[in-house]
């Protein structure tokens, strides 16, 4: 059962990837619009869900203690809308494919922070992991072609940003969530994020954008199965199987972010990329069978 949640949670948000490259690339919509949107919905229904199955007392206790409020929106600046805003930006410039490799070198800016902090050297597999990241990384950008950069240098820029707020994400709210639950520390963070966002990009600014039966569509399967169902069944999946299981199911979401992009937007991969894309899911496996945690 954890299996196969983990699987297709994580085939949701390849795909959701996918959905937001036709909406930047065909349907005139912008990724600050879409995080706007996307982080203000979904954070208001994991609020309600909060409120109905715990009652109010525990939906409001985050904002009872200043030092976890302040933590909190940190988490949110930095953390939740850092890696919204730059993955689906490293989308608009480029592909969702693209993006999604990039994201997943979270794993390894994680690893750097926890060598550096421990004042300690990488041991030999965390070495052949960021081994594995820098090659598949060159790959990712020059597609063989060394010395020679083959896609937006902005796509490429926002994707490394997307990696390193991942790991950031990953680690800021891990005494928040311990203490009030996911769902409301990441509820609130939404929320608190689609108000950060709200001053780049307001969500009522919608000049450019077509707004079709597809759009329509396209933007609630984002919400909806990209998000929300998604981010559910992640989570679930931990009842059933161990956080590092997860965390290596998990890499199915650049695979079919990758296969979408190919079969519904035509997006050609050159075969460095796609091999440049595997040494990336290779460190994610070396890390999470290492250490037994989730990357993710």
């Amino acid at each position: 059962m954890g299996i196969v949640m983990v699987l297709i949670g994580s085939t949701l948000w390849g795909i959701s990837g996918t959905a937001a490259q036709k909406l930047f690339q065909h349907e005139g919509f912008s990724a600050g619009w879409l995080v706007d949107v996307r982080m203000g919905l979904s954070g208001i229904v994991l609020l309600l869900s909060v409120w109905v199955s715990q009652g109010p007392q525990k939906l409001w206790a985050i904002w009872k203690n200043g030092r976890d409020a302040v933590h909190l929106a940190g988490f949110a600046f930095f953390g939740l809308l850092g890696v919204q805003y730059s993955y689906l930006a490293s989308i608009e410039h480029g592909n969702a494919a693209m993006a999604t490799f990039l994201q997943y070198l979270g794993p390894a800016f994680l690893l750097i922070y926890v060598t550096l902090r421990a004042r300690r050297l990488p041991t030999r597999i965390e070495t052949a992991a960021v081994i594995f990241a820098l090659f598949g990384t060159l790959l990712l950008v020059t597609n063989g072609a060394w010395g020679k950069i083959v896609v937006p240098p902005s796509a490429v820029i926002w994707g490394i940003i997307s990696a390193v707020t991942l790991a950031i994400y990953t680690v800021s709210p891990f005494q928040l969530i311990r203490k009030y639950g996911s769902a409301t520390v990441v509820g609130w963070a939404m929320l608190i994020g689609t108000v950060f966002g709200s001053f780049i990009t307001p969500p009522w600014h919608v000049a450019g954008s077509h707004f079709s039966a597809l759009s329509f569509i396209l933007i609630g399967f984002v919400v909806v199965f990209g998000t929300l169902v998604a981010f559910y069944l992640y989570l679930a999946s931990t009842n059933y199987i161990t956080p590092s299981e997860t965390s290596l199911i998990a890499c199915m979401e650049p695979l079919s972010a990758a296969v979408a992009s190919v079969v519904w937007l035509h997006t050609r991969l050159g075969i460095a990329t796609i091999v440049g894309g595997l040494c990336i899911l290779v460190t994610v496996v070396l890390l999470a069978r290492k250490s037994g945690t989730p990357t993710t």
